[in-house]
C-alpha cells in the first residue's frame, strides 16, 4: 500500500513538473505576441479618436499599423515642464513608468484617485500640412469598480473635443461599461473641454445634456452609472489640469499663439 501511494505521489509530482515547464515555456513563447497585441489594441483606439477608423469596424493588423504610421506622429513629453523628451515613443511604456518609483511620483489626493504620476507621458498628433489637426492624450482614473484607461482627442486649436475612447476598464456591463458604447462616445465631438481661462470644465452629468451649441461643457450621463460618469469627469479634469497635461498644454498654446 505504501509503495502504491509513493508511486501515485511520484507520478503526480512528475505531471506537475511537466505541466509547469509547458506553461512556463508557453508564457515565454507568447510574450512577444502578447505585447504586439497590446500595442495593436492601443493603436486601434488611437485610430478611433483620430477619426481614422470606424467604431465596430475590424481592421487587419497590417491595416492598423499602416494607418497609424502614415497618419500619426507620437512623442514623449515631460509632464512637469511640458517639454518634449528624447525618449523613444516606440519603446516608452507609460504604464510601466507609472508603477516605477524611479520614473514617477506620488500624486496629491484627487477625485480621480490617480495614485502616481509618471515623469513622462506618450502623446499622439494627427498632422496635416504641418498643422496639428488632433491632439490625442492618454487619460486614466477610477470609476466605480476599476481604473479606466483611455484617450481624449482635442482639436489642434484645443477649442473642441474630437473624441473619447476607453481601452481598459472593469466597470459593470450594461451600466458603467457603456463608456465603450459608440452611441455615447458620439456625443462628445464638438463639446468644449476648457473655459475661457483654459480651466477644464467638461463634465458628464446625471441625465441628458443639451445641444453642443447651447450646452458645450456637458455630456449625457450613463444611465444607472452615476459613479462611473463622475469618474470620467474626474479623470478628465485631472489629466487636462495642472497635475497632468497642464504644463504641456500651456506650452503648446504659447508656441501656436492660442489665447
Amino acid at each position: 500500500m505504501q509503495t502504491d501511494a509513493l508511486k501515485t505521489i511520484g507520478f503526480a509530482a512528475a505531471v506537475c513538473v511537466v505541466c509547469s515547464i509547458f506553461v512556463a515555456s508557453a508564457a515565454v513563447a507568447l510574450k512577444d505576441r502578447q505585447e504586439e497585441n497590446r500595442v495593436l489594441d492601443l493603436r486601434s483606439k488611437v485610430l478611433l479618436v483620430a477619426d481614422l477608423a470606424e467604431p465596430g469596424q475590424p481592421l487587419a493588423r497590417e491595416v492598423v499599423n499602416e494607418r497609424f504610421e502614415e497618419n500619426l506622429s507620437s512623442a514623449v513629453i515631460e509632464l512637469e515642464t511640458g517639454e518634449r523628451s528624447d525618449l523613444d515613443p516606440l519603446t516608452y511604456d507609460q504604464r510601466a513608468a507609472t508603477q516605477d518609483p524611479d520614473r514617477s511620483e506620488a500624486a496629491p489626493a484627487n477625485p480621480a484617485k490617480v495614485s502616481r504620476i509618471p515623469d513622462h507621458a506618450l502623446i499622439y498628433e494627427l498632422v496635416e500640412n504641418d498643422e496639428v489637426q488632433r491632439l490625442i492624450l492618454p487619460v486614466h482614473g477610477y470609476g466605480l469598480w476599476s481604473t479606466m484607461y483611455g484617450f481624449i482627442a482635442l482639436s489642434g486649436d484645443l477649442q473642441r473635443i474630437e473624441g473619447i475612447t476607453f481601452y481598459e476598464h472593469g466597470e459593470t456591463a450594461g451600466l458603467g461599461g457603456e463608456v465603450d458604447n459608440p452611441r455615447w462616445q458620439a456625443l462628445w465631438p464638438g463639446r468644449q473641454a476648457f473655459d475661457d481661462s483654459w480651466v477644464p470644465q467638461i463634465e458628464v452629468i446625471k441625465g441628458n445634456a443639451g445641444p453642443v451649441e447651447s450646452d458645450p461643457y456637458r455630456v449625457d450621463g450613463l444611465a444607472g452609472a452615476t459613479l462611473t460618469s463622475r469618474g470620467v469627469t474626474n479623470l478628465l479634469h485631472f489629466w487636462l489640469g495642472e497635475e497632468g497635461f497642464g504644463p504641456f498644454l500651456d506650452r503648446y498654446r504659447a508656441e501656436r499663439g492660442i489665447t
